[in-house]
């Protein structure tokens, strides 16, 4: 297939990337500001935020397949209209799109979040994501959705770097207790979204580890990993501190996971 990541220079992007050349895939990857490093990729430029150019790319390279894992958080244009432009783009060219969204379109309230479950974000990302899924499935009804959690990687995610500064010293702040997510692995997302992309599926799927932990939790695992005292870890409570978010969201993926080749697996796992 003809692949073309969006946002191909971040975590996930790179994942994508590495995962499409290793299937045999011609790959194009877009970046913001600076290209990857993988070899054999079309590194292109691009602002999702610009209809005309979003249009113009997908135009000349016509993919199968694109996968939007275009993200920035305090930036509602990028994360909540990017996708528009990018599924307006996709659906005049007939191509296939899978988009990335976040456990952040739930508020905790209900704790449990199956694929049927109806957004009810706190947060202005939350909201950005949320509304970046409505114009998405209504753009293109045939584009598969695929919420996930904490994206944790083999060392170069943003918790990983957290946890190793905390742990030596290098940064100040605790490790919430009482902050729980279902934690993956960013090399089985990205062989889960090339699942579906494969796939004749659409809508909203679910992919993310079967361990639900705290962030506290998680990060003493990343530590014992990383021959690190996880005890030199600070831990605190989210709740009473301030900080704006959902506490406790599980993705259920139950559905999702009986059409998946790919195995997901949980942090107590993949962190061992």
């Amino acid at each position: 297939m003809r692949c073309l990541v969006v946002g191909g220079s971040g975590l996930l992007g790179s994942a994508l990337v590495r995962a499409c050349l290793a299937s045999g895939h011609e790959v194009a990857a877009t970046y913001r500001t600076r290209p990857g490093q993988t070899a054999d990729v079309a590194w292109l430029p691009l602002d999702v935020r610009r209809r005309d150019d979003v249009d113009a790319l997908v135009a000349a390279f016509r993919p199968d397949v694109v996968i939007n894992a275009a993200f920035r958080q305090a930036d509602w244009p990028t994360t909540a209209m990017g996708p528009a432009n990018v599924a307006l783009a996709v659906a005049a060219r007939g191509g296939r799109l899978v988009h990335v969204s976040s456990d952040a379109v739930f508020s905790g309230a209900a704790v449990h979040y199956d694929e049927t479950c109806v957004p009810d974000p706190i947060t202005p990302y939350g909201a950005a994501k949320a509304a970046a899924e409505t114009a998405v499935a209504a753009i293109d009804p045939a584009a598969v959705i695929v919420r996930t959690s904490l994206i944790i990687g083999d060392g170069g995610s943003a918790h990983e770097t957290r946890v190793r500064s905390l742990a030596t010293g290098a940064a100040r702040g605790v490790l919430f207790t009482d902050d729980v997510r279902c934690p993956v692995h960013v090399a089985d997302l990205a062989a889960a979204l090339l699942d579906l992309a494969a796939s004749g599926h659409h809508g909203v799927h679910h992919v993310a580890g079967p361990d639900a932990m705290s962030r506290y939790e998680l990060g003493r695992l990343i530590a014992l990993r990383d021959g690190l005292d996880p005890d030199r870890l600070p831990a605190g409570r989210r709740a009473g501190s301030g900080m704006p978010g959902p506490l406790d969201v599980r993705l259920e993926c139950g559905m999702t996971r009986g059409r998946l080749r790919t195995r997901v697996r949980g942090a107590r796992e993949f962190l061992v």
